[in-house]
């Protein structure tokens, strides 16, 4: 350990004395206790420490007896895993009894057996550089499978064979990929041949526990970096399939691009673009950037003169879109959104050099609805053309699109079009009461609003008098 390490570790116990406290405590009660796994990893790192983890000699209830009379707040919703979680002051503290899981080889759910040795439990957790413990109360550092050495060298190893690891537990292969984009480690050879050689036993993973992982990877800073991981070792096509399909057989003169590092190159542009919104990272608009282009396998075709076209891939793309994020059990608004983008990403590509009529960017940013800014990302992202007149003509072609939507956005307050006349003032213009021709006349007003403005009332109710007339 450097002198730098050794200083973060120091600070990290001064910055948390509740750390001491509750060392003191289950030292007094004869149990051993030890700050363990992301904790000591970040300080070492020096970033942030948000969760203090804990293990421990003692059991839940034991545990329980330790922290009653001084935790402000505890709760056992862990206890079938002998988890114990605890609230000191503003500090959340969870601590685990020491174990030595198995696993059913059928699930990937661990029977616990509880161990007795700070030594047995860290030889059963997932990588060596979260297998570091710092004893409590007095601060001994305990690293029996040299994580500081491989956190030094930014290298991913597992404390017992991989092979061995990763069978056991299988979603430790998809933390491998997030672990890679979230803190710049790569992994090693062996880690890599034996994510290669399990990839399908991750089909036992509840497909939540897969979204999560997937959600931490692409919120990381370096998702890219994990995702390329999951590609190269076949676990994506385990859980996402669409995006090793996007590695398309070029055609013998080139005439597209390599749909995959498109991808890819879009999502890290659309990171780049995210100080346009208010929560970072967002999670919605990088699987939208990542999944954009998934139709175009299924819609690829060469004409008669070897061009290579990819009609609808928009659509195809928002339906395949809509299927994987459904599998992988995102939540609706999540899937909505995605796939709204998936859909209206080629849109503005109508836009030309700027010959939309008012209507039509009034329509843009009605079907952009709430996703208007993150299709603006989406869209200025999607440009990687090596081409610099190319790319700086549709840069300023799209500034010019958000001029016109924010001038328009002033003088007719887009961000909540509605017809000019209401439900109740469309039935008594027409002396009609509730049922489906209301809703065919608010329709026919909310298209006249997008083709023409706002109306004056009585304009507008001269044309739904005309529209009901030529109707009937």
């Amino acid at each position: 350990m450097t002198d730098l390490e050794r200083r973060r570790l120091e600070s990290l116990l001064s910055t948390y004395p509740v750390l001491g406290e509750i060392g003191a405590r289950f030292t007094d009660a004869g149990h051993e206790l030890v700050l363990v796994g992301g904790p000591v990893r970040d300080a070492l790192l020096g970033l942030p420490v948000h969760d203090l983890d804990f293990a421990t000699s003692a059991t839940p209830d034991q545990i329980e007896a330790v922290l009653a009379g001084w935790a402000d707040a505890v709760w056992d919703v862990g206890r079938d895993f002998g988890t114990i979680g605890a609230r000191k002051g503003g500090d959340q503290l969870e601590i685990t009894t020491y174990r030595t899981d198995e696993y059913d080889p059928a699930t990937r759910k661990p029977v616990v057996a509880f161990g007795d040795t700070l030594d047995g439990d860290l030889s059963r957790r997932d990588f060596t550089i979260n297998a570091m413990a710092v004893r409590l109360p007095d601060g001994e550092f305990v690293d029996l499978f040299d994580g500081v050495e491989d956190l030094a060298d930014r290298r991913l190893r597992t404390p017992v064979a991989p092979e061995l690891s990763f069978s056991d537990d299988p979603l430790r292969m998809m933390r491998a990929a997030r672990f890679t984009a979230q803190l710049h480690v790569s992994a090693s050879d062996e880690v890599v041949e034996a994510m290669t050689q399990l990839a399908e036993r991750l089909q036992i993973v509840s497909a939540e526990r897969i979204r999560d992982e997937l959600s931490r990877l692409l919120c990381a800073g370096s998702p890219v970096d994990g995702l390329r991981l999951l590609v190269a070792t076949g676990l994506a096509d385990q859980m996402l399939p669409e995006l090793p399909a996007l590695r398309l057989e070029r055609d013998e003169h080139h005439r597209h691009k390599d749909v995959y590092e498109h991808s890819l190159t879009v999502l890290e542009q659309a990171i780049d673009l995210e100080h346009r919104l208010d929560e970072r990272p967002d999670l919605v608009i990088r699987l939208a950037a990542l999944l954009h282009d998934i139709g175009k396998p299924k819609t690829r075709r060469f004409t008669d003169d070897g061009t290579v076209t990819f009609h609808h891939h928009d659509v195809v793309g928002a339906k395949l879109a809509r299927k994987r994020l459904r599998a992988l059990r995102y939540s609706n608004d999540v899937v909505d959104a995605v796939c709204r983008l998936v859909e209206l990403h080629l849109r503005f590509h109508g836009y030309g050099s700027g010959q939309w009529t008012d209507a039509a960017v009034r329509r843009y940013v009605r079907d952009a609805g709430p996703e208007l800014e993150r299709l603006h990302i989406l869209t200025r992202a999607d440009s990687t053309t090596r081409n610099a007149k190319k790319a700086l003509r549709l840069q300023r072609t799209y500034d010019d699109l958000e001029r016109r939507i924010g001038q328009l956005a002033q003088q007719e307050e887009l961000d909540s079009l509605r017809p000019d006349l209401d439900g109740n003032q469309i039935m008594e213009i027409l002396q009609i009461g509730p049922g489906r021709e209301v809703g065919e006349a608010y329709r026919f007003l909310l298209e006249l609003r997008m083709d023409r403005g706002p109306l004056s009332e009585d304009d507008a109710s001269e044309a739904l008098r005309s529209w009901w007339a030529a109707r009937s």
